[in-house]
C-alpha cells in the first residue's frame, strides 16, 4: 500500500477486539518511533508500553479515552534531553513526541493494528500511576489493538477543508 492510501485509510479506532497485539508487533510499531526524526537527533523520547492487565486497570484512572484497548504507549520526551532553540528557548519536546507518535500510529496501520492518538489524559495521575520521572513530560497516548469486527470510522474522518484554505504559497 502506497502512503497516501495508508494515510487515508487509517483512522481514529475507538473500538477494539480483545485480541492481544503481539510482541513482534508492538517491537516493529517501537521501531518506527525509534527512527523517527527529533531536534539534532536527541532523541528525547521516552515510550512506556501498558499492556499487562493490571497496567490497563491504572491506565483507565488516567483517561476515558482508553477505549478498551489491550495495549497502549505513553510517548514522553525528557525535557533536559530536548535540543533548544537559542533564539527564545523553546525546546523540540513536543514536536520530537508528536514526531515518534505519527511515526508509531502509521506503523500499527500498516501491520494492521488500529490507534487512536489520546491527548485527553490527567498527566499528574498518568506520573503518579507509572511512576514517571518529574523530568519525563506525559504527551501523547496512544491506544491500540486490533479493530473490532464492527469498528468503524467517525462520521468525519474523510471530510478535509479545501486545500486552498490550508496551504499558501509564498510566490517568486
Amino acid at each position: 500500500m502506497d502512503f497516501i492510501t495508508l494515510a487515508a485509510e487509517r483512522y481514529s479506532v475507538r473500538k477494539f477486539s480483545d485480541k492481544p497485539v503481539e510482541k513482534e508487533i508492538i517491537d516493529k510499531i517501537l521501531k518506527a518511533g525509534h527512527i523517527a526524526p527529533t531536534g539534532c537527533n536527541f532523541q528525547p523520547q521516552r515510550i512506556l508500553v501498558i499492556n499487562r492487565e493490571d497496567s490497563l486497570e491504572k491506565l483507565k484512572e488516567c483517561t476515558r479515552c482508553h477505549f478498551d484497548a489491550p495495549c497502549a504507549m505513553l510517548v514522553c520526551y525528557n525535557r533536559d534531553e530536548c535540543w533548544t532553540r537559542p533564539y527564545d528557548g523553546n525546546q523540540s519536546g513536543i514536536a520530537d513526541a508528536s514526531i515518534v507518535t505519527t511515526h508509531m500510529m502509521l506503523a500499527a496501520a500498516e501491520s494492521g493494528v488500529g490507534s487512536t492518538w489520546v491527548m485527553h489524559f490527567n498527566p499528574f495521575k498518568m506520573r503518579e500511576a507509572f511512576e514517571i520521572p518529574e523530568n519525563f513530560e506525559p504527551t501523547a497516548l496512544l491506544v491500540m489493538g486490533y479493530p473490532a469486527c464492527d469498528a468503524v470510522p467517525n462520521e468525519r474522518h474523510s471530510i478535509y477543508r479545501p486545500l486552498e484554505e490550508t496551504v499558501f504559497y509564498n510566490e517568486f
